[in-house]
């Protein structure tokens, strides 16, 4: 194992004072329990936004922290859910009086924690709702979850409820939104080589050389199938085909498109598949109105990619162009 570590036991707190340090302009940071807060919060008669998942995710989530996106987000070990006093922590640092909003990727340690959580916040008089995203028709369980997990449209709907929050929508709009957003979306991700948990030191599975896997999860759980190696274009179709199937997409529908790296991989190799993506939807009918491309939800140094299409309309599309300022993700301002 190589990395760029002190002890594996203390990669998450050092990566964490590393991050407060290089964005104290924007967020506040606990060690202990460990969380990151926009560092004006509470915002005032504003809804707060908070989420979290394991660490190796990066910048999910604790870098869309700020203006236009999260209010707070809890920061697991890597690849392990955060706790129910982190999540009550951060709830706490964020919280203004108008409600907190979970967005909370359907993992059963997410899923299990956040409403832990909720359940103490709302002991306390505040006012909670939750959102599971589960977006990805790579498998129906994993080792995970029970049912579909949450990927890539995790960050899109952070980025629009943010948004909408930021313009003063209620609570109760905010979560009608954001299980539209999920409602909405569809994801599918590949691998083409495995990670490394660093207090493991090995690779988390084995993946020969000529070989990728469809439907790899975040954690490295299994996909739908083990195949040969193949061309991008190949790759896209066995990606973006049972996307398009399940929803349905179909001629005539606007979407979102993000293309997603998932640690490893180059922004060379993601803007060719975003080309071969764009073709292939052009061919379907399918508009994409916006796009998204780069490593926003990784698995530490995993290569490979994932696919989300997000079906849109002209409402979608000013909260998507609405600005944002966070650590890893600035626009409009």
């Amino acid at each position: 194992m190589k990395k760029l570590i002190n002890r594996p036991e203390d990669v998450v707190v050092d990566s964490l004072r590393g991050f407060a340090a290089a964005h104290a302009d924007l967020v506040r940071v606990s060690l202990d329990p460990a969380y990151v807060v926009r560092s004006d919060a509470p915002v005032s008669g504003k809804v707060a936004l908070v989420s979290g998942g394991g660490s190796g995710h990066e910048p999910m989530h604790v870098g869309f922290v700020g203006r236009g996106m999260l209010d707070a987000a809890c920061p697991g070990a890597v690849f392990t859910s955060p706790t129910p006093d982190q999540i009550l922590e951060a709830t706490r640092a964020a919280v203004s009086g108008a409600g907190v909003l979970y967005l909370v990727k359907n993992y059963t340690g997410d899923v299990m924690n956040f409403d832990m959580a909720a359940e103490l916040a709302m002991s306390e008089g505040i006012d909670v709702q939750s959102v599971v995203i589960s977006d990805d028709v790579a498998v129906q369980d994993s080792l995970y979850t029970a049912g579909r997990r949450g990927v890539g449209a995790t960050v899109l709907a952070e980025k629009l409820c943010g948004a909408a929050a930021e313009q003063g929508s209620s609570l109760s709009q905010l979560a009608d939104l954001c299980r539209r957003i999920n409602d909405q979306a569809r994801s599918m991700g590949m691998a083409l080589t495995s990670c490394t948990v660093p207090h493991v030191g090995k690779p988390t599975f084995d993946l020969p050389e000529d070989q990728m896997e469809i439907g790899i999860g975040i954690h490295g759980e299994p996909g739908r199938r083990r195949v040969a190696l193949a061309p991008a274009h190949d790759i896209v179709d066995l990606l973006l085909s049972p996307i398009v199937e399940d929803l349905p997409f179909k001629d005539g529908d606007s979407v979102l498109a993000f293309v997603d790296g998932l640690g490893g991989t180059p922004l060379l190799e993601l803007y060719l598949v975003y080309g071969e993506l764009e073709a292939s939807c052009r061919k379907r009918g399918i508009r994409i109105e916006r796009n998204l491309i780069g490593s926003f939800v990784t698995s530490l140094e995993m290569a490979g990619c994932a696919i989300t299409l997000l079906k849109v309309d002209a409402g979608l599309l000013d909260l998507w162009d609405a600005p944002v300022l966070t650590p890893a993700l600035r626009k409009g301002l």
